[in-house]
């Protein structure tokens, strides 16, 4: 299970790299907002954000990250006030924890987490299965081989299924993947491939948007 934490009290954060870690968790550190947008695209099982940033707001940058993919999401506080807590969790939020706060406390409600969304990590569509935490897919229970570019793409558009994602959104998923520029050519070559593999009409293309893969 990887883990990306958002938190720049390098105290705080020590702490709780160091209990996740010994829970069996992988966890990324990022200490402001513009690290983490940009360590966002990565699977990750679960964020855990500090609302308060050196560089920004927690809400904005769960805001960001949720437009591209519906990881639950944890906000680590020190903002206890009802109006805040309540926008946490009208975002989408899964957990609201503040400051000072006990570990095994902690450790629990992340724990509850993880175990209630990998009942989610099989999603099916028609006759297409995506493991998220194997990063497999399916066919008729027949495997599909997919490129690492291939998979990102689909798996996107698996998180978001029956929303459209646009051209550009998918091009920063798979930007860091590819190493260098991904251009708008490639990536209809990309989805074409994918289609032809998968050899089903499930994603569906959005004239002038992007595409979206239907229910």
């Amino acid at each position: 299970m990887k883990i990306l934490l958002v938190e720049d009290n390098k105290i705080i954060s020590k702490g709780i790299v160091y209990s996740l870690e010994q829970n069996g968790y992988t966890v990324i550190l990022c200490e402001d907002f513009e690290n983490a947008l940009k360590t966002a695209p990565f699977d990750f099982d679960l964020l855990i954000i500090d609302i308060t940033l050196p560089d920004g707001n927690g809400f904005d940058l769960y805001k960001e990250i949720h437009r591209i993919s519906d990881v639950p999401a944890v906000f680590l506080t020190a903002i206890d006030d009802e109006n805040s807590i309540v926008k946490g969790f009208e975002l989408g939020a899964d957990d609201y924890i503040t400051k000072p706060f006990s570990m095994r406390e902690f450790l629990a409600r992340i724990k509850r987490i993880m175990r209630n969304n990998s009942q989610e990590n099989v999603i099916v569509t028609g006759n297409i299965t995506t493991d998220l935490k194997e990063k497999a897919v399916f066919k008729d229970g027949e495997r599909v081989e997919l490129t690492a570019l291939e998979y990102k793409i689909f798996s996107m558009l698996v998180r978001n299924l029956g929303k459209t994602i646009t051209r550009e959104l998918l091009l920063e998923s798979i930007w860091d993947i590819a190493g260098n520029y991904v251009n708008d050519n490639t990536l209809t070559v990309y989805i074409k491939r994918i289609r032809k593999k998968l050899d089903t009409d499930i994603i569906k293309t959005v004239k002038g948007i992007g595409y979206r893969l239907e229910e």
